[in-house]
Parts: structure tokens; C-alpha cells; sequence
């Protein structure tokens, strides 16, 4: 196991910052996932920590001791990458020996043989050990390319967007196993992703990161009930949040004047703080209900039919929302629809700088 501290790093390629004062702790034995769009800085943090990159400031450092002069070899990490990395004319015994065979291990064959013998089983690839690695489905492959990384027995494993060649059954098969895996090994897992389902499902922690900063870390419940910035909240999410712009005054928050205003009490009200003006209100599709009696009036402007729920875009004026409801509820595009809000659910964001507003 390992536990991982970055202080304020930062790293630029070309003059062009991939990395700005970013600080992160990954406890030992974690699931913690770097999670965030193309471009945020998720594989160049990943690759600071394995030491192929060296950060223009700041510090690492690896169960407490820096790290900064370190080479790869010497951190004693193991990585997966979207790519598979095996020797497609090597079989699947011959993959998994190949890192244990290095100069600098020296392993005796009988301890090859058991660490080979134990990966195998744990990723039930036993059957696959004499194959060639060409012969391999995607999932085949992507096993042995863990298991290359299990038999070195690493402080730490990075792991970066292992899944996203894969189609989505078997994702979401491998994601479960890798959950099942980092329990029984009790290692320190970094996993990249962009993909917020991932993350939500396999993290113990998540850091959100937004064009090479930490937007928020915390528990995945956390990041979902308590989004820190509208970035956060529009990224989290399936489907996203709900964000609209709002005036408020004289005790409503209006969305659409004369069509769409919300009392600000309660819950509304602590969360505004008397915030008077412009404000972003953010839901999330399940908190709005769609019902008979409801207090605003709307047009259904589209229907995504997800199986047991459905997505209706809500038209009131010129403002579309989206809803999710039972897909047992008659809906039909462009017939009149009735909804309310849960005024316990809403979130306020401050206008002009998107951070959360209230506790």
C-alpha cells in the first residue's frame, strides 16, 4: 500500500499549463479517481506521479518520503493504460513473467512461477496461460495487462482509462472487478477517467479537476449532493443538472417572469443567503416531479425513453429543463405538462463566480 501526497504542483508544456498549484492525498489502500473532460490535467497528474514527467514546482512524495528525484523504476509503481501493452507474439504466461524478469529483480523461477500462478487466478485468466496474447478479446487483454501490473506487487497502481476501448457490458463487468480487486489486494488504486459513471461507482474519492486545477474532492455522495461550483455540478451527473439563470427579488426567484417563479423559503432561503439578483439555481432531472395539480405549467419539448425512466425536456418559454419520471407516466411531445420543483433540492450558485452558494 501506499500513501501519496501532491503539494502545490504545477507543469506546463510549450508554455501552456497542463498543471496549476494542484495538492491532492491519496490514503493508503484508497480507490481514488482523477476524474474530468479531455484536457484537465487527469494523465499528466498520473504521469508526474509515475515519474515520467517531472512537475516544474511543487513536491511528491510516496509514503511520505519525496519523491521529486526519483526515476520511474525507483517509485515502484505499476501502470495500465488505455492501450493494452503485452507482446502479442508472447503468450499470456510469458507476458505476465516479462516484468519479473527485469535486470533489476533477479526473481528466482519459483517465485515467478507463484506470483504468475496467483495474478491468473485472481483475474480467472488461468485458462487463457498458454494462448498467444493476439488471440485475446479486448476484456482478455485488458486482464492481462492488470495482471502484469499485480505480479510486480507495486506500492501503488495507476491506471489510465483502462475501460474506455471496451464495449459497455463488459465495462461495466471489469468495473466491479477492479472494485473486487483493489479489496482483495488492499493496494492504493489512482484510476483516471472521464467517464462520470466510473467514478461514481468505483471511487472511495474523486477529485474533480477543471483545465489543470482541483475543482473538488470528496466522497462520490458528497460530490453529487453538494457540488462546490456550477463546473462541478453540470459534470456530475446522468443526466446533468439543471442550471438556470434567476433574478432574485421581493422574496421570488424568478426563472420566466409571470410563468416560472419559486418562493425563496426554507431551505431555498438559506441556501441564497439574501443573495438579491442574478443567481444560477441548479436541480438535478430527478427532483422535478411531473404531476397533475403541479404549480407550473409547460410543454413537453422531447422524450428520451431510458427503460424504466424516462427524460422529458420541459419547455416553459424559452427555458428547457429536464425531468426524469417513471416510464409508466403517458407523456407526449408537445402536449401540456404540469411540474414542480422540490424546494429542499435546489442548488444556488453565485452568478458571477459559479461557486456554491449556502451550506
Amino acid at each position: 500500500m501506499a500513501h501519496v501526497r501532491l503539494a502545490r504542483i504545477a507543469k506546463s508544456f510549450n508554455g501552456y499549463p497542463a498543471i496549476s498549484d494542484l495538492s491532492l492525498e491519496i490514503e493508503d489502500g484508497q480507490f481514488f479517481v482523477l476524474l474530468g473532460p479531455t484536457g484537465a490535467g487527469k494523465t499528466t497528474t498520473l504521469r508526474l506521479i509515475a515519474g515520467l514527467e517531472k512537475a516544474d514546482s511543487g513536491s511528491i512524495s510516496i509514503n511520505r518520503q519525496p519523491v521529486d528525484s526519483w526515476g520511474a523504476a525507483e517509485r515502484d509503481v505499476a501502470l495500465v493504460l488505455q492501450q493494452y501493452s503485452l507482446y502479442p507474439r508472447y503468450t499470456v504466461r510469458q507476458n505476465l513473467e516479462f516484468p519479473l524478469k527485469s535486470r533489476m529483480r533477479r526473481l528466482p523461477q519459483s517465485e515467478i512461477n507463484e506470483r504468475v500462478e496467483r495474478a491468473a487466478k485472481i483475474l480467472r485468466v488461468e485458462h487463457l496461460l498458454e494462448r498467444k496474447t493476439d488471440r485475446l478479446s479486448g476484456g482478455e487483454m485488458q486482464r492481462v495487462s492488470i495482471g502484469r501490473a499485480i505480479v510486480r506487487s507495486p506500492k501503488i497502481f495507476l491506471m489510465d482509462e483502462p475501460l474506455s476501448n471496451l464495449d459497455a457490458k463488459l465495462r461495466e463487468i471489469l468495473r466491479a472487478e477492479l472494485k473486487d480487486l483493489k479489496t482483495r489486494l488492499g493496494a492504493t488504486f489512482l484510476f483516471v477517467t472521464h467517464d462520470q459513471v466510473e467514478a461514481m461507482s468505483m471511487g472511495d474519492r474523486i477529485a474533480v479537476l477543471d483545465k489543470g486545477r482541483v475543482a473538488q474532492v470528496a466522497t462520490p455522495a458528497e460530490i453529487y449532493a453538494s457540488p462546490r461550483n456550477v463546473f462541478v455540478a453540470s459534470f456530475v451527473g446522468s443526466p446533468a443538472m439543471n442550471l438556470v439563470n434567476a433574478q432574485i427579488r421581493d422574496g421570488a426567484a424568478v426563472v420566466v417572469p409571470g410563468q416560472f417563479e419559486l418562493p425563496v423559503a426554507g431551505a431555498l432561503a438559506q441556501r441564497l443567503m439574501n443573495t438579491q439578483g442574478s443567481a444560477i439555481l441548479g436541480i438535478r432531472p430527478e427532483d422535478i416531479t411531473i404531476a397533475d395539480g403541479a404549480p407550473y405549467e409547460a410543454v413537453v419539448h422531447h422524450l428520451e425513453n431510458h427503460g424504466v425512466e424516462q427524460i422529458v425536456t420541459l419547455r416553459t418559454g424559452d427555458q428547457l429543463t429536464r425531468a426524469a419520471v417513471p416510464a409508466s407516466i403517458p407523456i407526449r411531445i408537445d402536449q401540456p405538462a404540469k411540474f414542480r420543483w422540490n424546494l429542499d433540492k435546489i442548488h444556488a450558485f453565485d452568478a458571477a463566480t459559479g461557486e456554491r452558494l449556502g451550506a
